[in-house]
């Protein structure tokens, strides 16, 4: 599970402040009468821009946490390619869960960002890349069916924590719901502590100049993680951002509360199927043709939906499609590397220029979604036409290796 799957204190008091207010219904000509006040909105000045700054400053701990998360790839790959996994997720699972301990007990911005956004993120970083790691060890004509299954433990988290979070909060208060969390991750890292191993023996010495160099002498290699960058810039806004603009709309909010975890329920099945295929269509067929169809659902679902029903159809569904990015990255990487022994460093290079995107995703969003007075539709053609474009670079990096032979398996 990410860390990104436990909501904020300030960020669940202020969505319930906002939506939970009864509306007042005006009809007729009244209707209008509503929207002019005495005093009229100053429309900008200190106090109305600094209304603006909590969101913005709670926005940044989920952007370190995505990035602290990847940035640490290329440390943490080559740890996992010099030791092997057992002390990185060792290390990992006491950061994670000591992170959520004292974000549980934090009061000040300062320390939840520290706790949460850096700590903890650190932590996942050198628990996820080893899971991810281990697996091409095990598994070859199955290793699309393994990495889907392995990235199905996101989804579920994705499905069950929030909910759980947001009934502990109402119950218990944050401090504990934030415990109880922590002490149902520790349990679980336990088992995953003895479960993962490597096949593999790790290899002592350090990696030479040469190897550290050879990935961007590779076009194709530079053409995925430019790939990469890109579909991190587009792929996380309807994630981050598709609950907001439903409240916006105007849907109920005990609804608006399960979308993620549709989102995430979509992913876990996209996640499953996609390893499958892969198999045996090929990761490079499957990957560029999901994440397509992700970037075309952004365009042509997305944005003109503003029903319930459109809002709901788009989360289910782009989860389904996005859930090969989680699911296939790693394997993208695995296709196109000399041997086993630079696995750890490849992957953590691709999860190191994709944490640009995760870093800044959010604060480009809000921007755009500020300098578009509030309307998402700007907003949604960026997260689209980023898709797209990152998809098209892995797609030419598949072109690059297999030419022009759109049946090949690769």
């Amino acid at each position: 599970m990410s860390t990104e799957d436990l909501p904020m204190k300030e960020d669940m008091e202020s969505k319930i402040n906002k939506y939970s207010e009864p509306e007042q219904v005006q009809t007729g000509p009244k209707e209008k009468e509503a929207w002019v006040l005495a005093d009229p909105a100053p429309d900008g000045g200190f106090s109305a821009w600094s209304v603006l700054s909590g969101s913005c400053t709670i926005a940044w701990i989920p952007s370190l946490q995505i990035f602290f998360m990847f940035a640490m790839g290329p440390i943490v790959g080559q740890l996992y390619d010099r030791y092997g996994p057992r002390y990185l997720l060792l290390v990992g699972s006491l950061l994670h869960v000591f992170g959520l301990m004292m974000a549980s007990i934090s009061t000040q911005y300062y320390q939840v960002l520290l706790s949460q956004g850096v700590v903890s993120a650190i932590g996942v970083a050198t628990i996820f890349q080893p899971a991810l790691g281990v697996i091409p060890g095990w598994f070859d004509k199955m290793r699309g069916v393994a990495y889907g299954i392995t990235a199905t433990g996101s989804s579920i988290g994705g499905i069950i924590f929030p909910i759980m979070v947001q009934k502990l909060i109402a119950q218990v208060g944050y401090g504990w719901a934030m415990r109880i969390a922590a002490f149902m991750i520790l349990g679980l890292l336990a088992i995953a502590n003895l479960a993962i191993r490597s096949r593999i023996p790790p290899r002592p010495k350090p990696m030479t100049k040469e190897e550290l160099l050879q990935p961007f002498q590779e076009l194709t290699m530079i053409l995925v993680i430019a790939g990469f960058v890109l579909l991190t810039f587009g792929i996380f806004i309807p994630i981050d951002y598709v609950v907001a603009e439903a409240l916006e709309l105007g849907m109920d909010p005990n609804i608006a509360q399960y979308l993620l975890a549709m989102l995430n329920a979509g992913s876990l099945f996209g996640r499953l199927i996609a390893g499958a295929l892969a198999d045996t269509l090929g990761a490079y067929n499957i990957f560029t043709f999901v994440c397509y169809l992700s970037g075309i659902l952004v365009l042509a679902l997305w944005i003109p939906g503003t029903g319930n029903a459109a809002v709901i159809a788009f989360a289910v569904i782009f989860g389904f499609t996005s859930g090969a990015y989680a699911s296939l990255i790693a394997n993208l990487i695995v296709k196109i590397s000399p041997n086993f022994k630079v696995i750890g460093y490849r992957t953590g290079l691709a999860f190191l220029f994709g944490s640009i995107g995760g870093l800044t995703t959010n604060p480009i969003a809000g921007a755009i979604l500020q300098n578009s007075n509030g309307s998402y539709i700007g907003m949604k053609i960026f997260s689209g036409v980023f898709i797209m474009s990152g998809t098209t670079l892995v797609f030419a990096a598949r072109l690059h290796r297999t030419g022009p032979k759109l049946v090949a398996k690769f």
